[in-house]
C-alpha cells in the first residue's frame, strides 16, 4: 500500500510493461513476417532455417553481454533481448501454421484465379492464425519473463530491478510485492490475448 501510495510501485510497473510491450511487438511482428514467408516458400525456409536452428536454442539472456557490446547500455539491449525472446515462438508457430494448411485450399485458390495477395489474405493468413495466436501467447509470457530477468541484471527501474534491490537490502516485504505484481500481470495479460484470439478467429 505504501509503495502504491507514493507512486514507486506504479513507476516500476510502467517501466517493465513499456519494455515488455515494445520488445514483444517488435519480435512478434518480425517473427510473423519471417515465419509466414518460411512457411510459404521452400527456398526461403532452406535459406533461413540454419540460422534459426543455431540461434533458437541459445538462452536469450546469455546473449545480453554481446548485445550490450554491440548496441551499448540503456534501454536498447533490454528491448532487444525481449524482442529476440518473442521472435522465435511466433516464428516457429507461424511456420507450423502455414504448413498445416491442407494443400487443397491453395489448389482451389489457384484454380479460381486468386492472386498471391488474395491467396495470402484469404487462405494462408486465416488458416495459420490459430497457430500464430498460440505462438503469440507463448511470446507474451516469455516477454514478461525476459523483461524481469534482464532488469535484475542491468536496470535501475522496473519490477526486476525492484526485486533485486529488495534482496540486496533484505527488504523481504518488497520481494513479496514484486513477485505478487509479476504474477498478477501474467494473469491479466493472458486473458487479454485470449480475448483478442476469440475475436480474430470466431470460427473456432
Amino acid at each position: 500500500v505504501e509503495l502504491a501510495a507514493d507512486g514507486e510501485l506504479f513507476g516500476h510497473i510502467r517501466a517493465t510493461l513499456a519494455r515488455m510491450s515494445v520488445g514483444f511487438v517488435i519480435g512478434s511482428v518480425l517473427g510473423l513476417i519471417v515465419g509466414l514467408a518460411m512457411g510459404w516458400s521452400k527456398e526461403i525456409r532452406a535459406a533461413v532455417d540454419p540460422f534459426v536452428s543455431v540461434i533458437y536454442p541459445l538462452p536469450k539472456i546469455a546473449l545480453l553481454p554481446l548485445i550490450m557490446l554491440l548496441v551499448g547500455i540503456g534501454e536498447g539491449p533490454i528491448i532487444l533481448v525481449i524482442a529476440l525472446g518473442a521472435f522465435f515462438p511466433v516464428l516457429v508457430n507461424s511456420i507450423a501454421g502455414v504448413m498445416s494448411i491442407d494443400p487443397i485450399y491453395f489448389d482451389v485458390a489457384r484454380n479460381c484465379g486468386a492472386s498471391r495477395y488474395k491467396t495470402f489474405t484469404r487462405v494462408m493468413l486465416p488458416g495459420s492464425l490459430p497457430m500464430v495466436l498460440a505462438g503469440l501467447r507463448l511470446a507474451l509470457g516469455l516477454s514478461l519473463l525476459l523483461a524481469v530477468v534482464v532488469e535484475l541484471s542491468i536496470a535501475t527501474k522496473g519490477l526486476g530491478a525492484m526485486l533485486w534491490l529488495a534482496w540486496e537490502t533484505l527488504r523481504v516485504e518488497r520481494i513479496y510485492v514484486a513477485v505478487a505484481v509479476i504474477a498478477a500481470l501474467a494473469l491479466l495479460l493472458n486473458p487479454l490475448l485470449s480475448f483478442a484470439g476469440r475475436r480474430l478467429t470466431p470460427w473456432l
